[in-house]
This record gives structure tokens, C-alpha cells and sequence, in this order.
């Protein structure tokens, strides 16, 4: 039973850590999207956004899957 447990403990980790992975690459891309469209401040603004989603990734990982 716990074998099982665990397993769906992985998969719940790896589910959040690629949705966090992709949160962080979707604001990478509007970012760059916005700067060649010319709203520079805007692109700037969103890509500071890339390092606090990956921050809050890692946060809020279990301590035990923390590498």
C-alpha cells in the first residue's frame, strides 16, 4: 500500500514541477513576444516574473524530493 502511495506522491511532484516548468516558460516567451513588439517595459515586467515562479516552484516542493 505504501508503494502505492508513494507513486502517486511522484506523480502529484512531477505534475506540479512541470506545471511550474511550463508557467516559467510561458512567461519567458510572452516576454520575449512583448520586447520585439516593441513594448519593452512590459516584456521587462513579465520576464521578472520567470525567477519567482521558478522560486515558488522550488518552495513548495516536499523537503524530501528537494535536490
Amino acid at each position: 500500500m505504501s508503494s502505492h502511495a508513494t507513486s502517486k506522491s511522484d506523480q502529484f511532484t512531477f505534475l506540479s514541477t512541470g506545471l511550474f516548468l511550463l508557467a516559467a516558460a510561458a512567461s519567458f516567451g510572452l516576454s520575449v513576444s512583448l520586447w520585439f513588439s516593441g513594448n519593452e517595459q512590459e516584456g521587462i515586467f513579465v520576464g521578472l516574473w520567470v525567477p519567482s515562479i521558478l522560486s515558488l516552484g522550488a518552495m513548495l516542493r516536499p523537503a524530501g524530493r528537494r535536490r
